[in-house]
């Protein structure tokens, strides 16, 4: 079948993963391997408004990614991508033969009237245009004849299917290719652009290879498979799968070239790939950044992840709604309890004593001497958050994070011992009972973190003066951030920024009602 190309979107779809900050030289330096390796089409970055940093795979102009192309190759296409509305027509220049030769644009459902018109507006400049519909599979078959007969009139280079959310089995994808390309005008290519939630991208596009057409088909693919959430098909996989199986086309070594010098240091920092999350935001048919957010939360089991994901509506699954799927994770947490005599019964635990709390941060190994020496000369309460450490005796724990509450053994034997809290989230009878509602605040992000919602719970009960431990914040090398490798999570960088920024602020405006004294180093301590 010598009528396959692979268009390669490292520098686009896999932009989501590091914000599209590769660095000029490195975008420089992948176009210059896909073109090495005899890519046949190369996607350099998404056209958008405005975007002038040259470090972003993000551009303002056509002219922009010019610099990047060095000394073309003519066999090869060089392609961006416009999510419909980022960019005017008015700002793309008329194709001149020195950039990109091919535009793609991605549209909703909603978009597809003004998106053909961008289409056709492109295509009397002289660009190749994709058109390239977000979550085909969202389409019912009536649906998308009728996208078929608007593409037909505009007679594009390619149309595009799109597996959005990684949920297409084999038969969904022959089924819907067959019915397009039984409908599609002979001279349009149809492409495939799949996410791999379900492991499936490989396996699906060698069954493409299979097909019987002589029409063009285009599959897409990223190098090592970049791509938010789980990722894409893997270039390397797939380009040495047709030149083993089908034709010797393909350089395979300058590809591992860009893994090896290029994403393994991305990846190190911030992984992407299959994972359970991901894997239940495909089995329950909705957009993966629902689960990105979820996951990101650290609070929650798969179990209550894949809950929530099946609150959601089918209509509401497509599109990624921030505000909805953060209601309906605080109305999964929320659960009012009578904690009035708790309260009361900790303030007399807690009154005229000096406060520790531990948070599980790295420090609280590195500055064990300190720790222990803090201790021997305070004697202070020691309040622990989500964990009991190995390494020190605590008086009490806080725990409001259901994950981290499922890994604690035997907390019903050790309330008989210390003073165990517990939020009402966690929908348990064992310890003290408290309402997770009242300490959270809704005016912050990450409103309803441990660390917060602890102190939150010592202010409640009167305490004005509070020592902190192992408060370390979060690295964004997720193996630093913990004293005991049980805790660890997969946090994605941005969101662990995001923490940060979020905490340090909670912190500060917390700390005009009550005194936080930092007893091991902090990102949230203030510049002295």
């Amino acid at each position: 079948m010598n009528n396959v190309k692979i268009l390669d979107c490292t520098l686009r779809d896999g932009g989501y993963v590091n914000e599209f900050h590769f660095g000029k030289s490195t975008i420089t330096k992948i176009i210059e391997k896909l073109t090495d390796a005899k890519i046949d089409i190369v996607e350099c970055g998404f056209l958008m408004s405005g975007k002038k940093d040259e470090d972003l795979s993000l551009f303002d102009s056509v002219e922009a990614i010019r610099p990047h192309l060095g000394k073309k190759d003519p066999s090869i296409l060089y392609v961006a991508m416009i999510a419909y509305g980022d960019i005017s027509n008015e700002e793309i220049s008329p194709y001149d033969g020195s950039s990109v030769g091919g535009i793609r644009i991605t549209f909703h459902e909603q978009e597809i009237e003004p998106a053909f018109i961008l289409g056709q507006q492109l295509k009397e400049k002289g660009y190749k245009v994709f058109m390239q519909p977000v979550g085909t599979m969202a389409y019912t078959d009536q649906d998308l004849l009728q996208l078929i007969e608007k593409i037909n009139l505009l007679k594009p280079y390619a149309f595009y299917l799109v597996d959005t959310l990684g949920t297409m089995y084999k038969n969904d994808l022959l089924r819907m290719f067959y019915l397009v390309d039984h409908n599609l005008d002979n001279s349009v290519a149809v492409g495939f652009h799949s996410h791999n939630n379900l492991q499936l991208s490989f396996s699906n596009a060698q069954e493409l290879l299979e097909v019987q057409t002589r029409r063009n088909i285009i599959i897409d693919s990223s190098v090592f498979g970049m791509g938010r959430g789980a990722g894409n098909l893997c270039t390397e996989l797939i380009t040495r799968y047709i030149n083993d199986n089908i034709h010797q086309c393909y350089q395979i070594t300058p590809l591992l070239e860009i893994v090896d010098e290029h994403l393994n240091k991305i990846f190190s920092v911030t992984p992407w790939g299959y994972s359970v999350p991901y894997y239940l935001a495909a089995a329950n048919g909705c957009h993966p950044n629902y689960s990105s957010y979820l996951l990101n939360k650290q609070t929650l089991t798969v179990k209550s992840i894949n809950t929530i994901l099946t609150r959601l509506s089918p209509e509401q699954r497509h599109l990624f709604d921030r505000r909805l799927i953060h209601d309906l994770y605080q109305k999964f947490q929320d659960r009012e309890v009578e904690d009035n005599e708790i309260i009361e019964q900790t303030k007399k635990w807690l009154d005229e004593k000096e406060i520790l709390v531990l948070a599980p941060g790295k420090s609280l190994l590195t500055c064990q001497s300190k720790i222990e020496q803090f201790i021997e000369a305070h004697h202070p309460l020691v309040i622990s958050i989500n964990f009991l450490p190995k390494y020190y005796e605590v008086d009490g724990v806080f725990v409001s994070n259901l994950k981290r509450f499922q890994q604690l053994e035997n907390l019903e034997e050790i309330g008989k011992k210390i003073n165990v809290v517990v939020t009402s989230n966690l929908k348990t009878n064992i310890g003290n009972v408290v309402n997770y509602s009242d300490l959270i605040d809704e005016s912050h992000e990450e409103s309803d973190n441990s660390g917060m919602m602890c102190l939150r719970f010592l202010k409640k009960c009167g305490v004005k003066k509070i020592y902190l431990a192992g408060f370390d914040g979060f690295s964004i090398h997720n193996q630093a951030n913990y004293t005991d490798e049980s805790l660890i999570n997969r946090v994605e960088r941005e969101a662990l920024m995001k923490k940060n920024d979020a905490i340090f602020a909670q912190i500060r405006e917390l700390g005009n009602a009550v005194k936080l004294l930092f007893v091991t180093p902090s990102l949230y301590q203030e510049e002295p």
